[in-house]
């Protein structure tokens, strides 16, 4: 058995709206159906998804001044989290999400990203004690305090925040099949000393400094895929705890690859996710 990991995840959270159906186009009009919301976003699903793996999680994160920010609050910390929040004078970012019959995801935001800030006057000190952080925040300020942890895991779609602040990051952690999260080459002062990028049905690949890429297949869903919404936020939370719990990274991203494959079996990003407080080993 495997111990519990102390984990930390610096980022957003946004009030979703999940959907079935197609969003209409220019000048249409079209129903959507089953609709529910939840926190989602990618600071959101990971946090969750840590806490439902038994790690002790603690959420670094701004909130909005209405009903919205205030849900959110509740349901994250319902779920065991415990939650370092800032309070924004604006409304909550929201988001709807919007799943046809293939479980693929199309999003829309409404709202300005709300991400925490080095000023937020949040115990940024506590990230010191952290076996590992996942970034995905948005100040480059922050990442100061998130390499006091042991391990420090950062979303490769905050690559320009990442090169402001030339800080090294154990691993950088993206998709293959996402623009967003394709780094352009020197665009970081500093490389990481890994390399993760998911390449869904695929599997993924995986670059330690000074070795040769690594591959891994992908994990079969348990059940028929209904939503891709959150899989790589969940893979991403996996990974990290992982390597909080002293893993090597080849069983990190095993955890990680069952994390995503279990997500992509129910709607939203919250409610099929991985639980297991054993954390047995692959």
């Amino acid at each position: 058995m495997t111990r519990r990991p102390r984990v930390a995840i610096v980022g957003h959270v946004e009030w979703a709206t999940h959907a079935l159906g197609a969003f209409p186009g220019p000048g249409e009009i079209r129903p959507l159906e089953e609709a529910f919301e939840e926190p989602a976003g990618g600071g959101a699903v990971a946090a969750a998804q840590a806490v439902k793996l038994g790690a002790e999680t603690y959420f670094f994160t701004a909130l909005g001044a209405d009903s919205a920010g205030d849900a959110a609050h509740m349901v994250l910390a319902g779920l065991g989290i415990t939650i370092h929040s800032a309070r924004r004078a604006e409304p909550q970012t929201r988001a709807i999400s919007v799943t046809g019959p293939t479980g693929d995801r199309a999003i829309a935001l409404i709202g300005a990203p709300m991400s925490p800030e080095d000023a937020d006057p949040l115990d940024w000190d506590d990230l010191a004690g952290m076996d590992a952080v996942y970034f995905t925040g948005r100040d480059p300020a922050t990442l100061a305090a998130c390499r006091t942890a042991r391990i420090l895991v950062a979303t490769a779609r905050r690559w320009p925040v990442l090169g402001q602040a030339g800080i090294e990051c154990d691993v950088i952690v993206g998709s293959a099949n996402d623009p967003d999260e394709h780094v352009p080459a020197g665009a970081l002062p500093i490389a990481p000393k890994a390399w993760v990028m998911t390449d869904g049905r695929r599997g993924g690949t995986w670059i330690e400094q000074h070795a040769r890429p690594r591959t891994w297949d992908a994990v079969a869903p348990a059940g028929p895929v209904v939503d891709s919404y959150g899989c790589g936020d969940a893979f991403a939370a996996g990974l990290t705890v992982g390597l909080g719990a002293g893993w090597d990274l080849a069983e990190a991203i095993a955890l990680g690859a069952r994390c995503g494959a279990q997500t992509i079996t129910a709607r939203g990003g919250l409610r099929g996710q991985l639980t297991d407080a054993i954390m047995t080993r692959p």
